[in-house]
């Protein structure tokens, strides 16, 4: 495998965590979002990763689509909130700050790791041309 087939796969897990990322920060910026009782929760977003040509090694990965979360959410009984129904009663999305946070610590951690690959890659590339200019 040479570097540039190197930095086109790593490239692909860059944008799959990447996606991955966007995915938890939205999850997390929404998670207190209050809503009435009558509509949908924000719903829980989650990336669906899929390989490329899977056991040809040229292929990578890919977004396969973006699975939502429960649109029910949980009930939580505020009966001064301003969206509160008769009952007092407001939806709010029904997200786990602890297991968003270990999402985020996998997909930045891979994220680093294929943009590390890129590096890795790219510093083999510049010394197979030094060797040519030097030879």
């Amino acid at each position: 495998m040479g570097p540039f087939r190197a930095i086109g796969i790593a490239g692909t897990g860059v944008t799959v965590y990447r996606k991955w990322l966007d995915a938890v920060s939205d999850n997390i910026a929404n998670m207190n979002n209050v809503s009435p009782t009558s509509g949908e929760a924000f719903r829980e977003r989650f990336v669906v990763a899929q390989a490329v040509d899977y056991g040809s090694g040229t292929g990578g990965a890919q977004v396969g689509g973006i699975v939502l979360g429960n649109a029910e959410g949980r009930m939580v009984h505020e009966p001064d909130h301003p969206l509160a129904d008769e009952n007092g009663y407001v939806r709010y999305p029904d997200i786990d700050l602890g297991a968003q946070m270990g999402q985020l610590m996998m997909a930045q951690r891979s994220y680093q790791a294929n943009l590390s690959v890129v590096d890795r890659a790219y510093d083999a590339y510049q010394a197979a041309l030094q060797l040519g200019r030097n030879g």
